[in-house]
C-alpha cells in the first residue's frame, strides 16, 4: 500500500485519471475501467456537461429517483421527486400523503425569507467609538458601495434588507461581525450575498483608513478576517402542518383512533426532550426533504446543518416537529428554516433538475420552501405512525428485501417466491437467508 502522491492529476484527461487510479490503486485490475465506463451516458454532450459540474470527474455516481403522489398542498395536488437510495422512504412520504389527501391535505405558512451573511473583523478600539461610526457615516457607504452588485436583484424584488454590526467582543478579545440580511427572491443567492459581502470587507477597510475618527493605531489593528454567508437561516423559515378530528384519524393498525393521537403526540414529546431521539426523529424528517431538495438541484448540505442548527437554537438538541391533541383536535406540524432557489446553479442546467421543477409546476422558491417542508412532515408522520403501530421494520425490511435478494443473485422467479413468503411476516435478515438456503436446496 505505498502508493506515490502525483503532481497535476487534474491537468490529466479523464481516461489518464482512470488509468492512473487503476494502476496505482487498483492493482491494474481492468474491471474497474468497465465500472467507471459503464455509467457513461452515451451521449457525449450530456455526459461533458454532468463532468463540468464538479471536479476531477471520472464517472457519475447514480441514484434512485421515485415519485411521491398525491400530495395535496394549499389545495393543488402535486407529485413529488424524490431522489434517494433508502429502502421505505419513498413509501412512507406516499403514504402519508394518501393519509391526508382525504382530511384537507398539508397546509404552509411562509414566516419569513431572510437569508444571512457576515463580515467578521478583528479591531481594537472602544466599541462606542464604532457603533457611531458605523450609524453615522459607514452604513451608507455599504448600501451605496454593492448598488452595482445589488442592481439585478433590486429590480426582481430582493436585495440587501439590513446591515447590523454585532459586538462580540465579550467572546472574543476586539471581534465584530456586519450582520445583513438579504432577500434573494427565487435564487438561492449564496455568489450574490458573498459578492456583496466581500464588497462590505473592502468598503469598510477603505472607509476605516480614510477616517479621522480613529487613531492611526487604531486603524492598524483592523483586520478583516472573511467575508461569507451563513446556512444557519433561523428567518428563512415554512412552517407545514396537518390536522384533523381525533375521530377522523383510521388507522388500519387494529389500535383505536384515541390511542393512535396519544401514542403519536407521546411520540413526539420525547422527540422534543430527549436528545437521542430527537437526532434520529430528525433525521427522517431529513429523508423526506433531502430527496426533493436533490432532486430539484438544490444543497442538502446546507438544508442539513440549518435544520440541525434550528433544532438546537435554545442550547439543546430538540425535535423539528410538535403534535398537539386539544379539544379532540389532532395538529401536527413542522418549522423548517430552509434556503433553496429555483434559478441558477444546477436548476438552469441538469435535465433531471428542469424536469423536476417543470413537475412541481414550476414554483417560486417560496412554493418550493413549502414543498419541502411538507415532504419532512409527510415522512415523520409516516415513521411516526408505523413506530407507534406495527413498528418500524415490518415495512422497512420489505423495502430493504430486495437489496438483500440482489447481493445473494436470486432470480427474479426467487424474488416473487420471497414476496408471497413474506405477505405475512415480518422481514428479517437471517430469515431471508434461511429460506433462501432452503429453496436453492430443493
Amino acid at each position: 500500500m505505498n502508493h506515490k502522491p502525483v503532481e497535476g492529476f487534474s491537468k490529466l484527461t479523464k481516461q489518464g485519471k482512470i488509468d492512473w487510479l487503476v494502476s496505482e490503486y487498483l492493482e491494474g485490475n481492468e474491471e474497474y475501467q468497465n465500472i467507471l465506463k459503464q455509467y457513461w451516458n452515451e451521449n457525449a454532450d450530456l455526459q461533458k456537461l454532468h463532468e463540468e459540474f464538479s471536479e476531477n470527474t471520472i464517472s457519475n455516481f447514480y441514484m434512485p429517483y421515485g415519485i411521491a403522489p398525491n400530495f395535496l398542498i394549499d389545495g393543488k395536488l402535486f407529485a413529488l421527486p424524490m431522489a434517494v437510495e433508502e429502502s421505505s422512504v419513498v413509501a412512507a412520504a406516499s403514504k402519508a400523503a394518501k393519509f391526508w389527501i382525504d382530511k384537507g391535505g398539508f397546509k404552509t405558512t411562509i414566516i419569513n425569507n431572510e437569508k444571512l451573511g457576515h463580515t467578521h473583523f478583528i479591531f481594537n478600539v472602544e466599541s462606542h467609538k464604532l457603533l457611531h461610526f458605523f450609524n453615522f457615516k459607514l452604513k451608507k457607504k455599504l448600501f451605496e458601495a454593492t448598488e452595482d452588485i445589488t442592481a439585478n436583484m433590486r429590480k426582481r424584488g430582493g436585495g440587501i434588507l439590513d446591515i447590523r454590526l454585532i459586538d462580540k467582543t465579550s467572546e472574543m478579545p476586539d471581534y465584530y461581525q456586519l450582520k445583513a440580511s438579504f432577500d434573494t427572491v427565487d435564487s438561492m443567492g449564496a455568489n450574490f450575498i458573498n459578492s456583496c459581502l466581500e464588497q462590505f470587507g473592502k468598503t469598510m477597510k477603505q472607509e476605516i483608513a480614510t477616517s479621522e475618527d480613529f487613531t492611526q493605531e487604531e486603524k492598524n489593528s483592523l483586520q478583516i478576517v472573511m467575508n461569507i454567508l451563513s446556512n444557519f437561516t433561523p428567518d428563512c423559515l415554512v412552517r407545514a402542518e396537518v390536522s384533523c378530528k381525533i375521530e377522523d384519524l383510521k388507522d388500519d393498525s387494529g389500535i383505536s383512533n384515541e390511542e393512535f393521537a396519544r401514542k403519536f403526540k407521546q411520540a413526539v414529546t420525547i422527540a422534543e426532550i430527549e436528545p437521542f431521539r430527537a437526532t434520529t426523529h430528525n433525521k427522517g424528517i431529513m429523508n423526506g426533504v433531502d430527496a426533493v431538495v436533490i432532486a430539484t438541484g438544490n444543497d442538502f448540505r446546507a438544508t442539513e446543518a440549518c435544520a440541525h442548527a434550528y433544532a438546537a437554537r435554545d442550547g439543546q438538541y430538540r425535535s423539528l416537529t410538535h403534535c398537539t391533541t386539544d379539544n379532540g383536535i389532532f395538529r401536527f406540524w413542522i418549522d423548517l428554516p430552509i434556503s433553496v432557489g429555483v434559478v441558477g446553479g444546477l436548476t438552469n442546467l441538469h435535465p433531471l433538475v428542469k424536469f423536476s421543477l417543470a413537475l412541481l409546476g414550476k414554483p417560486s422558491a417560496q412554493e418550493l420552501m413549502s414543498i419541502l417542508a411538507v415532504s419532512g412532515l409527510a415522512q415523520n408522520f409516516g415513521a411516526l405512525r408505523s413506530l407507534v403501530t406495527t413498528g418500524i421494520q415490518k415495512g422497512h425490511m420489505k423495502m430493504h428485501l430486495l437489496n438483500i435478494l440482489n447481493q445473494m443473485g436470486a432470480t427474479e422467479e426467487e424474488k416473487q417466491h420471497f414476496v408471497n413468503y413474506f405477505k405475512d411476516k415480518t422481514v428479517s435478515h437471517h430469515e431471508v437467508i434461511h429460506e433462501f438456503n432452503r429453496l436453492r436446496a430443493q
